[in-house]
């Protein structure tokens, strides 16, 4: 006959909720966070013995095909309205910030070709840089500081943001379009020949902005 006074044995001290309510946890967690959240984060939460990872793919296929879903940004995740239900959320409102074409460009070149130096920006724009463009998009937390290139100077590199996929909607930046799908939006047509420059796009600082040429 075991001993009433012996402690139990590890695993019923800490028996985890079943998968359900695992679930709701990460339900629970994922509708109250604003911002995306790792499974690191979820794990760290949820009870000991949780198993996040698996709880979201559970209700990851729960939500297929309703109004929001369970959608992976970078390494976090989060939940967000289905894509094909997006204009419901929209409404008119007064752009009070818009980003100047020197900035757009620059954010193109650093999502495209990420790790991308100052250096190597002004080479592809064919243009320098300015630091007002450079801050914006700081600010704006689309873009971060990378790692430092192991060369003469260890210049540092810039990076998009997983505020910057999850503005998009996009899980990584391999998700960026193409070319052709670039075309097909109308985004790369009636743009002046290279070389030739647009009127009143200029920089913060005044220098005139080059287009940006596709490798």
């Amino acid at each position: 006959m075991a001993d009433p006074d012996e402690t139990p044995p590890r695993e019923t001290l800490f028996e985890a909720p079943p998968m359900a309510e695992q679930e709701r946890m990460v339900e629970a967690i994922l509708f109250a966070t604003a911002e995306p959240v790792t499974v690191a984060e979820l794990a760290g939460r949820m009870p000991h013995g949780c198993e996040p990872a698996q709880a979201l793919e559970h209700l990851r296929r729960r939500y297929e095909g309703r109004g929001v879903g369970v959608v992976r940004v970078g390494d976090a995740w989060a939940i967000r309205t289905a894509p094909d239900l997006g204009f419901l959320m929209r409404k008119e409102t007064v752009e009070t910030r818009k980003l100047s074409r020197a900035a757009i460009e620059t954010l193109a070149i650093v999502a495209y070709h990420q790790p991308v130096t100052r250096a190597e920006i002004e080479e592809i724009r064919g243009v320098s840089v300015s630091r007002g463009t450079v801050d914006q998009l700081l600010e704006m937390e689309w873009i971060r500081f990378g790692r430092r290139r192991m060369s003469p100077g260890r210049p540092v590199t810039f990076v998009v943001t997983e505020t910057f996929l999850d503005h998009f909607g996009l899980e990584s930046a391999r998700d960026l379009p193409g070319l052709k799908e670039l075309r097909s939006a109308g985004l790369l047509d009636n743009r002046p020949p290279p070389g030739t420059p647009a009127p009143g796009d200029e920089d913060d600082d005044g220098e005139q902005a080059a287009l940006f040429e596709d490798e």
